[in-house]
């Protein structure tokens, strides 16, 4: 898709590139902005004051799998099919989603639309705060599009459980890739979420989300290269992707996708699930 430039990753599209689609029907738009709470924004207020126009806005915390304990699991693919058709979306149109900073909880979605069986799904580079930055077209009008409907084709092979996740790390089955902050990975800050230990699982690498983009402007392929590589990533071997809560694991996925790497799975559960159990391993310090 992102044919202006063959350094950059096929699943990332520029706001010109956006911007020129507004009118195509085929093209749907998504603001899946998330926030902790130290970031101190609000996603649907953000949404209502300004948005890419016709795009709908995507509830990471309510489209997941209400019944489970931890934060915005994956839901299941009726759900899922039933949330998104709503928003007049099928598997089949091309999918443009964007957060407010760019390149942070956006490839969470892209990667559930992807699992579910969409092809043509894609990230925004720069994100609503670089639209905006660059004087780009908003609106406040709540999209209304007429209901789709999306019919999933849910990949499992693409999401680690968590009986899964402790032979990863009892036997070293695959790598691990953590986004969090390296202090949070090393157990030097403490978790946003209560009852959760500190630290990171035994043999995971220590890869913050923040490394694979500049400026919410994702990197260029040599330098996602790099970035893995520095972390002690063998792109030639499996990797799981994990973080605090499963968004931000997405961004490595996305990472990791890019440059063609196809045996990668995403812990949903994550540290959320993993740090809060009594008889799981952690590790402490920045190995």
């Amino acid at each position: 898709m992102n044919g202006e430039n063959e350094n950059k990753s096929r699943f990332v599209v520029s706001a010109d590139w956006l911007e020129q689609r507004l009118d195509d029907p085929s093209v749907k738009i998504i603001d899946a902005a998330w926030y902790l709470p130290a970031q101190n924004r609000d996603a649907k207020a953000e949404y209502a004051a300004a948005h890419i126009p016709g795009a709908v806005f995507f509830d990471q915390d309510a489209i997941a799998n209400r019944t489970s304990a931890l934060p915005h699991t994956l839901p299941s693919p009726e759900a899922f099919s039933e949330a998104v058709g709503a928003m007049g979306i099928s598997e089949n149109d091309t999918i443009v989603v964007y957060d407010g900073p760019g390149i942070f909880t956006a490839p969470r979605v892209w990667w559930m639309f992807r699992i579910m069986g969409a092809e043509n799904v894609f990230v925004l580079d720069g994100g609503m705060d670089g639209w905006k930055a660059d004087g780009r077209p908003t609106t406040t009008e709540v999209a209304k599009p007429s209901p789709q409907a999306f019919n999933a084709v849910f990949n499992p092979n693409a999401v680690t459980s968590f009986e899964r996740m402790r032979d990863v790390v009892e036997h070293r089955l695959s790598q691990i890739a953590d986004a969090r902050s390296a202090g949070r990975f090393a157990g030097e800050e403490p978790e946003p979420r209560a009852g959760m230990r500190s630290g990171h699982m035994p043999g995971a690498r220590s890869l913050p989300s923040g490394v694979f983009s500049d400026k919410g402007r994702f990197k260029d392929l040599d330098a996602l290269r790099r970035t893995f590589a520095d972390a002690g990533i063998d792109l030639t071997k499996p990797v799981v992707t994990s973080c605090g809560s499963g968004i931000t694991a997405a961004l490595i996925t996305l990472a990791l996708q890019s440059l063609g790497h196809k045996d990668n799975t995403l812990y949903d559960g994550s540290w959320s699930e993993w740090g809060s159990r009594p008889d799981t391993p952690v590790a402490i310090g920045k190995e």
